[in-house]
């Protein structure tokens, strides 16, 4: 949903929306004190070092003393061997004057990490930490760590010297007060002092330095020069809007480098490459949620969401660096070999560039303390599984939330909604949810319904549902400020808003004019809110409406950065600037709560977040935020959905057809056939767009988003079990090229296809006008199949492949299997019983595999009672087997096998005999086969897809 700039009139109202991000209302590096400071720092000069003589070794873990030459501070260094070939480093203050924010288990960390056992040498000045097939070197004097695997350095840790941790004011010495005094005492003088050279036996530098934080009549003149040596130290304004900083600065900050690796991807959202780029000449990348409408592309400013993942890879491995911190975070990042100028590129060419690759990267937080994971892969599937047992993997999502959804801002009534559900049957377009936005509400009085215009809320939803369709309304984190609204008045009496620096309800304006915030960093807050979703209390609700989160930076259309102000209170009396990142995750987390305990534990929820933080994945799905229709933003929404992907947001999508301005027929085609291949499909436009439902579009056009929708829905039996595998071992369902073919570096950097599962590779349509696509097909001993012109094709290549305006370049790899649902429902839930068909596409060997998972498609049933089947197909020596790939499942299911359809076949069957546990007697199949295109399709095996059988070629 669009912000805006807001104007309040004589107390009153917002004005119209801005036609484009306005930038100067977001930070700049420059404009923040913390980024500036850290950024300055110079390599190679660090002032920690580690005390060998305070070393304790335990059976999983070794701490040790760092000291800061410069401050004569001491912080806890701890180092944790992990399961799964994880490494835990921690750092935090020996003797902290206040405490800092750290996630609790169970919300960004799923559970407490299982820690595995270590051996620890100490040789000289360093310690070498033995763990699995890991050693991680320490280097006391200056202090760095090397993580290192097959005996070569994979992760270097503050080796350019960039660690940095700031302290809070000492509050005794009364420095800053809540009213945002500048003034400080010595106490703040070290800060300027990290980035010069350590002393030699880490004494102070003279006698001024030995009374820091004594106090003094030289306090005034120490604090300006502090301030004036590390710009905002103190105070700060940016807008018009003072961020008073109580307790002063308490920034965190460490470099990590990755020797041997060119490429690093991850730290969503930004609209950028999926390669991460050089920050040499730019801002760093910026993780910090904000409302930003109409984002610009390339850029690395802030988004919707943070997750503060990355990954390295190279051919010879992957590994990853999670940094635990919900606070503001820039990422600096370099490159040896990408950051060299034009001139030293010709040179190396010339001589024969043998440097190792390598790459940089400065982390840098606002506060909190520094709790970083390595994930030590060594294959990409590995570091999804280690960061998944980490932060939880995404839950098997209900079938109808992976099939296509209708959304605008706003359909108007009750006789709208019921138009566009009926117009779907009409023009035979099926469809599973129809949302609305913040219009259906009484006032932006979440919770509630416009009395005129949707005063038969319970039975509109349930004509919907009759046809077995959902839908979705949107519930925003701001309260609108009416004592006569009983659900204010509730969450006022009781306590339950985010506070100002002085104490009273935090007020800003949003959707409703003037608000209040309910503070999901309370866990009663968060109970509070679940309850709300409960039937009796959401009115004119029912079982089949789900939730739609939106404007959870938060958004605060009068705050900084068009967000909730930084020392704003929180539960626990911990600072806005503290929890920012994580806030969203929470109304989210609280949303599925609600709705899975309205159905007594047995349903499963679905809610849409557009902010997130890591972990959220393990509470519905995610968009992209407030798009255009633009060809430049359907181009862009590939590699943005794979970095969220890669980053753990599984379920994810951009809005079809862009939020914002009115895409021509062709584009919105397009968009539609590449949002069919995209794990959350649903097409959203603004209030003041044109209608783009399908059947209003040249009927051309409509029949061709009719077919690419269909298609999404044939292919709903692959999704969802690519969907229930990545529940199970965090991988991506859609994911980079790189993922399975992890030694060919031509797909590093490849961003404009992608592969669902292990099976499907897929190369939308992003230009105009386009009449042929260059597509990759990796893999020098891969086939690859056209299904639709039956074409096939080496991989290893590049092909230019002809496109017309109906043609969406999809390809089988060979020796895959993938299941089909052919048959054409109004609504996914229609065909759970229906027939499949299978898709078989021979290797060289002419071999294929696949599986298929199938459950009751919308309970918890498959978690709690094993009611699932996982079934696994193999086609070798021309024998195609069906058997249990998990024995534990019980399902039972009365859907048949109704064709298999094999391409690769080289000469065609004598005949074709089908047998099995369930078969009592052997028969012969029905069958027909075309030379010219090598494919054999069998038909009416009609055997339960469930049940074990073979069906052989002789």
């Amino acid at each position: 949903m669009i912000t805006s700039v807001v104007l309040v009139v004589v107390g009153v109202s917002l004005v119209a929306p801005v036609n484009s991000v306005d930038r100067s209302n977001f930070k700049t590096c420059e404009q923040s004190g913390f980024c500036q400071r850290n950024r300055a720092l110079t390599p190679g000069n660090t002032p920690y070092e580690a005390l060998l003589n305070t070393v304790k070794i335990h059976r999983t873990n070794v701490t040790v003393e760092l000291l800061n030459k410069k401050t004569n501070v001491k912080y806890h260094l701890d180092l944790i061997g992990l399961t799964n070939n994880v490494v835990r480093m921690r750092i935090t203050e020996a003797d902290p004057i206040r405490p800092r924010y750290e996630p609790p288990i169970g919300d960004a960390l799923l559970n407490i990490p299982e820690e595995s056992r270590i051996s620890v040498q100490k040789r000289g000045d360093r310690l070498e930490i033995g763990y699995q097939s890991t050693k991680v070197v320490l280097k006391a004097r200056p202090f760095s760590l090397d993580v290192v695997e097959d005996g070569n350095p994979v992760i270097s840790v503050n080796s350019r010297g960039l660690l940095k941790f700031e302290q809070y004011n000492n509050p005794d010495k009364g420095v800053v007060g809540r009213m945002g005094s500048a003034i400080y005492s010595w106490f703040s003088r070290p800060f300027r002092q990290v980035e010069e050279a350590p002393k030699e036996d880490g004494q102070a530098e003279n006698k001024e330095e030995e009374g820091a934080g004594e106090g003094g009549e030289n306090d005034e003149s120490a604090t300006k020069e502090t301030e004036a040596a590390e710009p905002g130290i103190g105070e700060e304004t940016f807008e018009g809007h003072q961020d008073t900083k109580p307790h002063g600065s308490s920034s965190v900050g460490m470099d990590f480098s990755f020797p041997g690796f060119e490429h690093v991807y991850g730290i969503p959202e930004h609209a950028d490459t999926l390669a991460l780029k050089s920050t040499k000449n730019t801002d760093p990348y910026r993780l910090y949620n904000l409302d930003v409408f109409e984002y610009e592309l390339h850029n690395p400013m802030a988004l919707y969401g943070s997750v503060p993942l990355m990954y390295a890879h190279s051919p010879q491995r992957t590994v990853g660096v999670f940094w635990l911190n919900p606070s503001e975070t820039w990422v600096d990042i370099s490159n040896n070999k990408a950051d060299k100028n034009l001139f030293s590129k010709v040179v190396d060419l010339v001589k024969g560039d043998d440097e190792v690759p390598q790459v940089d990267t400065h982390w840098f937080s606002e506060s909190g303390v520094i709790d970083v994971f390595f994930l030590l892969g060594p294959k990409p599937k590995d570091v999804f599984y280690q960061y998944g047992k980490l932060t939880g993997t995404t839950p098997l999502p209900p079938l109808f939330s992976i099939a296509y959804h209708q959304c605008r801002w706003n359909y108007n009534d009750q006789d709208d909604v019921r138009g566009v559900d009926a117009n779907f049957d009409v023009h035979d377009i099926p469809y599973d949810v129809i949302w609305l936005d913040i219009e259906h509400t009484n006032g932006k009085r979440y919770f509630t319904w416009d009395a005129a215009k949707f005063s038969h809320s319970f039975d509109m939803i349930k004509n919907i549902s009759a046809k077995g369709r959902k839908m979705v309304t949107v519930i925003d984190p701001h309260i609108k400020k009416d004592d006569g609204w009983e659900l204010y008045k509730e969450a006022r009496d009781n306590k339950l808003f985010v506070k100002d620096k002085s104490g009273n309800d935090y007020e800003g304006w949003c959707w409703p004019g003037s608000s209040f915030w309910l503070d999901f960093i309370n866990p009663d807050v968060c109970k509070w809110y679940a309850d709300r979703f409960d039937l009796e209390k959401y009115q004119g609700s029912s079982k089949h409406l789900f939730t739609w989160n939106d404007m959870n930076e938060p958004s605060v259309f009068n705050g900084p950065e068009i967000t909730m102000h930084k020392d704003a209170i929180h539960h626990g009396g911990w600072e806005h600037r503290e929890v920012h990142n994580i806030f969203g995750m929470y109304q989210q987390r609280a949303s599925a709560e609600g709705q899975v305990a309205r159905s007594g534990g047995n349903e499963r929820p679905f809610v849409l977040s557009r902010a997130f933080f890591a972990g959220s994945q393990r509470h519905g799905a995610i968009w992209t935020g407030d798009n255009m229709g633009e060809w430049s933003h359907l181009k862009m929404s590939i590699p943005m959905l794979l970095s969220l992907s890669l980053a753990g947001i599984t379920f994810s999508g951009a809005d079809v057809g862009g939020f914002f301005k009115n895409p021509d027929a062709e584009l919105l085609t397009r968009w539609y056939q590449a949002g069919a291949f995209q794990p959350f499909f649903r097409a959203h436009a603004h209030l003041d767009t044109k209608r783009r439902e399908p059947w209003l579009l040249p009927e051309t056009n409509m029949k061709i988003i009719r077919e690419a929708i269909r298609y999404r829905y044939k292919l709903l039996p692959y999704w969802y079990t690519q969907f229930y595998k990545s529940e199970q071992d965090g991988s991506p369902v859609m994911r980079p090229l790189w993922v399975e073919f992890p030694k060919e570096t031509s797909t590093f950097a490849t961003e404009d296809e992608f592969m669902i599962g292990n099976a499907l590779l897929v190369h939308p349509v992003t230009d105009s006008g386009a009449s042929s696509v260059s597509v990759q097909l990796p893999g020098a001993n891969t086939l690859w199949y056209d299904l639709s012109y039956s074409r096939t094709y080496n991989g290893g290549t590049t092909q230019s492949i002809p496109v017309t305006l109906n043609t969406v370049p999809v390809f089988q790899k060979g020796g895959t299997i993938v299941p089909r649902k052919e048959r054409v429902r109004r609504a996914s839930i229609l065909g759970r019983f229906d027939p499949y068909t299978l898709f078989i596409c021979l290797d060289k060997a002419g071999n294929a595999e696949g599986d298929l998972y199938i459950d009751d498609y919308h309970t918890f049933r498959y978690k709690k009672k094993n009611d699932f089947a996982f079934r696994s197909f193999t086609f070798k020596n021309n024998k195609l087997e069906n058997r249990n790939l998990d024995k534990t499942g019980n399902y039972q299911t009365p859907s048949w096998l109704e064709k298999v359809v094999i391409f690769g076949v080289k000469q065609t069957p004598r005949k074709i005999a089908l047998s099995g546990p369930s078969i009592k007697t052997a028969r012969d199949l029905e069958f027909n086969y075309s030379a010219e295109r090598q494919v054999l399709v069998i038909r009416k095996p009609d055997v339960n897809i469930a049940g074990d059988f073979s069906i052989v070629l002789r």
